[in-house]
């Protein structure tokens, strides 16, 4: 799941695109810096709505099949008319995996 902090391109202070950053515009590429975050608060659900307004990560219906002439149930997965959930809002905001800091209590 991906996660989001900042979207533009330029403002992780870490990144090489910051260091590769014209000479004349420094004031702008720093200024640019201070915006950048380590933290994420933001990510991309993982679940899906259906037609009823559901919320699951797989849906199934139950079929009847005939075999040698005798009834059997059969789940059958759904994989049409489904809405993804979209950006979810974290409870607490998490370290970006590229944050180049080790973090250990001694």
């Amino acid at each position: 799941m991906g996660g989001s902090a900042s979207k533009a391109r330029g403002l992780w202070p870490f990144s090489s695109a910051a260091s590769e950053a014209p000479p004349g515009n420094a004031e702008q590429s720093l200024s640019r810096m201070r915006k950048a975050t380590p933290f994420i608060f933001t990510r991309r659900g993982s679940m899906y709505f259906d037609e009823d307004g559901d919320l699951a990560h797989e849906f199934y219906e139950e079929t009847i099949v005939m075999k040698n002439g005798r009834k059997r149930a059969k789940l059958k997965r759904i994989q049409k008319n489904l809405r993804p959930q979209g950006i979810i809002r974290l409870d607490h905001p998490c370290l970006h995996v590229d944050f180049p800091v080790v973090i250990c209590e001694v």
